[in-house]
């Protein structure tokens, strides 16, 4: 992402001075987080409460790791580009201009109300199954997948030309690692520089919209497990069970599918919430957020942003390849995240 030229002439959104910029942002978390807390404790379901879980995770990556790369990039950046030490002092303090330090404090505060929020989205999607009683969806889906796919479960296309034991190990760790540096290397980059500082509520606000409409609203509306727990929720093992056992020859690796899925199946199971916990197929919010980072690439690098939609298409494959997810929770949650994408940038461009 540092490598990305972005440009600073976009207008501000809403008018709101650099260090306010924040403001609809927390509103949002607040309204977000009272609301789960709220439907959380008036149905018993406090067992699903998950913000604990992030307290550690969270600081470590987005106020330690984060930022010692990105000081690293800069400084390599100015190294690299500068042959004078005149120039380089000058670049250096340009870096630390007053408007360039806000920027990057405002954005620590924004990061610090995205931990609160996406543990009210763990918490959520955690009690969705105990609310619905289960995962009432998973036929009905797959059902639909074949059917949209030639009568074919989709996975055994990709099955066809990529059994391999090399492509299952690079897509076990772009899923379960790739994803969330891409992902969350994004939102710190978005919150605390100043190139961004022209989108980055518009990009902040779309960001929560789509994690909760896709992995809230419409998850809990249409519940399902996902084929890798298919033979769990419906009885039926055999569907999908020629793919889980190639899955399950990764063995127990740091990445493995297999051992991720038996994670968030023990939390399930026991009744307990943690980091990342809760079971939800449809749509996919690993396809959602992809497509998000995309659509806000693009706009300000078009080589750029065609290498980040290839990266949506990866994600999508891998889902359906490592038996997260039927290929529909991919092709919703992307047509999902376009309209909130479009819907968000009329109303910011409206009232700027």
């Amino acid at each position: 992402m540092s490598s990305v030229a972005l440009s600073t002439s976009h207008p501000r959104p809403l008018g709101l001075s650099a260090s306010a910029i924040g403001l609809p942002v927390y509103l949002l978390v607040a309204v977000y987080t009272i609301g789960a807390c709220v439907a959380i404790l008036s149905t018993g379901a406090t067992q699903a409460f998950a913000f604990g879980s992030y307290l550690v995770v969270w600081p470590a990556a987005f106020f330690v790791v984060f930022p010692a790369i990105y000081a690293l990039l800069l400084a390599l950046r100015i190294v690299h580009r500068l042959e004078t030490r005149r120039g380089r002092r000058l670049a250096l303090r340009k870096a630390l201009a007053a408007r360039h330090v806000q920027q990057f404090a405002t954005g620590v505060g924004l990061l610090l109300a995205m931990m609160v929020f996406q543990g009210a989205f763990t918490s959520l999607k955690t009690a969705l199954p105990l609310w619905q009683g289960g995962f009432p969806y998973d036929v009905a889906q797959a059902d639909i997948d074949r059917a949209l796919h030639f009568g074919v479960d989709p996975w055994r296309y990709l099955y066809a030309i990529g059994a391999d034991p090399w492509v299952r190990a690079f897509a076990e760790w772009n899923y379960n690692q790739g994803w969330f540096i891409v992902c969350y290397a994004t939102l710190f980059f978005m919150a605390v520089s100043a190139s961004t500082g022209a989108v980055r509520t518009r990009y902040l606000v779309s960001y929560m919209i789509t994690w909760a409409i896709v992995g809230n609203l419409l998850a809990g509306l249409f519940l399902s497990a996902g084929p890798a727990f298919y033979g769990f929720v419906t009885g039926d093992a055999a569907r999908f069970g020629e793919q889980l056992a190639f899955l399950a020859a990764s063995g127990d690796g740091a990445h493995s599918a297999t051992k991720v899925q038996d994670y968030l199946w023990h939390f399930y199971s026991s009744g307990q919430s943690g980091l990342g916990s809760g079971i939800s197929a449809f749509p996919s919010m690993h396809v959602g957020l992809v497509t998000l980072n995309a659509l806000f690439i693009a706009e300000f690098s078009r080589r750029w942003g065609l290498l980040a939609f290839a990266y949506v298409a990866l994600v999508l494959a891998s889902s359906v390849y490592l038996a997260w997810h039927y290929a529909i929770d991919g092709y919703v949650a992307i047509a999902v995240t376009v309209v909130v994408y479009v819907a968000v940038k009329k109303v910011f461009l409206r009232a700027s």
